[in-house]
């Protein structure tokens, strides 16, 4: 597509990086800018914006790290292709709009109850294995196609705070709501990732037909700035998954 250099409204005076990586984010997030379109290049970014070089480059870096664009040889910068999106792009979308799922995503409960911590989310949540924990298991889809299983993990404090996590419905973001209530900013992500094949129940999710098919999990260990851990999340992506993300959640922290 042809991108439109006015389309999206006027930014304020004084643009900083930060306002220009949010711009674009938010027409990658709703449609306006579509997996594998060109991204403007920076001096028409910065002839837009009225921003220095620096400016320009150090907000397409932000959406890079992001994930959200990729480098291309003798094209420039273009739109990542359809992937569920990393951990800060979602803290992002929060924070810009009180939604934590871009254009085009749906969420669908399929589980809310009172588990036994297992010995993969026991450790990270420091509990010991069988402990009762609270966990939401969900299927994201965008356009109507299913993206990734999640289950969330959380400890007894933020169920506290945040009763309607034990509701089957979605709060547009679980983890963003339970750090508000909590009066503490997320600080910090640890994503471990492995490939295993597929169980029954997530290939019937995902619509995967094949015999044995491998997915990717990623072991999300999200927590605070007082140290305490506010989730564990335990994600299954089908097909080939691109790795990007990046650590810091604290927006601030990036001035």
């Amino acid at each position: 597509m042809q991108y439109e250099t006015r389309k999206g409204g006027q930014m304020p005076e004084n643009t900083g990086y930060a306002e220009i990586a949010a711009h674009y984010r938010q027409q990658i997030q709703d449609g306006t800018l579509r997996p594998g379109d060109t991204m403007p290049s920076l001096r028409q970014v910065c002839e837009r914006f009225g921003v220095a070089q620096t400016t320009a480059n150090r907000a397409y870096r932000m959406l890079k790290m992001e994930g959200l664009t990729l480098p291309k040889s003798g094209v420039g910068t273009v739109v990542a292709g359809a992937i569920s999106n990393n951990i800060a792009a979602r803290v992002h979308l929060y924070e810009a709009t009180g939604k934590a799922l871009g254009g085009g995503e749906t969420s669908r409960i399929l589980e809310v109850g009172t588990t036994g911590a297992d010995e993969l989310v026991a450790p990270r949540l420091d509990v010991s294995p069988g402990t009762p924990v609270h966990v939401r298991r969900r299927l994201v889809s965008r356009s109507g196609v299913p993206v990734h299983l999640s289950s969330s993990y959380y400890p007894a404090y933020v169920i506290a705070v945040t009763p309607e996590l034990t509701e089957p419905v979605s709060t547009g973001g679980s983890r963003e709501l339970a750090a508000e209530r909590l009066g503490v900013a997320q600080e910090r992500v640890l994503e471990e990732v492995t490939s295993r094949l597929a169980t029954e129940s997530e290939k019937a999710a995902l619509g995967l037909t094949a015999g044995d098919v491998v997915v990717t999990q990623v072991v999300r260990t999200v927590t605070l700035a007082d140290g305490r851990v506010v989730e564990v999340a335990v994600k299954v992506a089908g097909g080939s998954t691109i790795l990007r993300w990046s650590t810091s959640l604290n927006s601030r922290a990036e001035g």
